[in-house]
């Protein structure tokens, strides 16, 4: 097994697998995009499930991967020229995986891939993740109705733009790829998790619930959104 004691969060949750990629998350919009990642590219992984009820995320050993606290995080016991190398940031280990397996990146539309990788990360997860806690979690409790409203528009705007993207398409950016990835599992959010669909279009959008059910319906997708097994 590759040496991984110069990571302090390996004494916290210890690899089992000789070199697998280990895999610090948790079912979340965001972590699942690591999971779904390493099961379409068939990468061997170890999930370890950080737990927000423990305050997994603020430990001092989740600090020393991830100073962000946030979660997915990932080392790879074999990357580049052989040797480990530790991610955080969703977007990033995306880009990472693609790269490492040559697979769900082509070369024949890398930016095409990129942009709409970065629309996900710089509008979809962000708005829809404000939405949701506006709606659904404790911002719902808030009298004031304007920062729900600014955050419902902007993602009916941005449903608006997706569904345009996808006329006459699968996916996102042509063939199956990263940002598909990327952005499905904030839509199951909005739709599943949040229950918003209601208030920002959903019904009215020609392209994006297909969209999404192709998604859901992938083998490792299904296997990806359990990951890291919860008890």
């Amino acid at each position: 097994m590759p040496d991984l004691s110069a990571f302090p969060i390996t004494r916290r949750w210890p690899p089992h697998i000789p070199g697998a990629v280990q895999l610090y998350s948790r079912p979340t919009p965001n972590g699942v995009k690591a999971s779904i990642a390493l099961e379409e590219m068939g990468l061997p992984y170890e999930g370890h499930l950080i737990s927000f009820a423990a305050n997994d995320q603020h430990s001092p050993a989740f600090l020393s991967l991830n100073p962000n606290n946030k979660i997915p995080a990932i080392i790879d016991p074999n990357g580049p020229g052989g040797q480990p190398i530790a991610l955080f940031e969703s977007g990033a280990i995306l880009i990472y995986l693609a790269e490492k397996t040559g697979q769900l990146l082509p070369e024949a539309n890398r930016y095409e891939v990129l942009q709409w990788l970065m629309f996900q990360m710089g509008g979809i997860g962000p708005m829809f993740g404000q939405l949701g806690y506006f709606h659904a979690a404790d911002g719902k409790e808030i009298e004031d109705t304007r920062p729900k409203e600014r955050y419902r528009t902007e993602t009916a705007r941005l449903l608006k733009v997706l569904d345009g993207a996808l006329t006459g398409r699968d996916w996102i950016a042509g063939p199956y790829s990263i940002a598909d990835i990327a952005i499905a599992p904030w839509l199951r959010a909005l739709r599943d998790g949040y229950k918003a669909s209601d208030i920002t279009g959903w019904r009215a959008l020609k392209n994006v619930p297909a969209y999404l059910d192709r998604f859901l319906a992938r083998p490792a997708v299904q296997r990806g959104l359990v990951q890291p097994a919860q008890p």
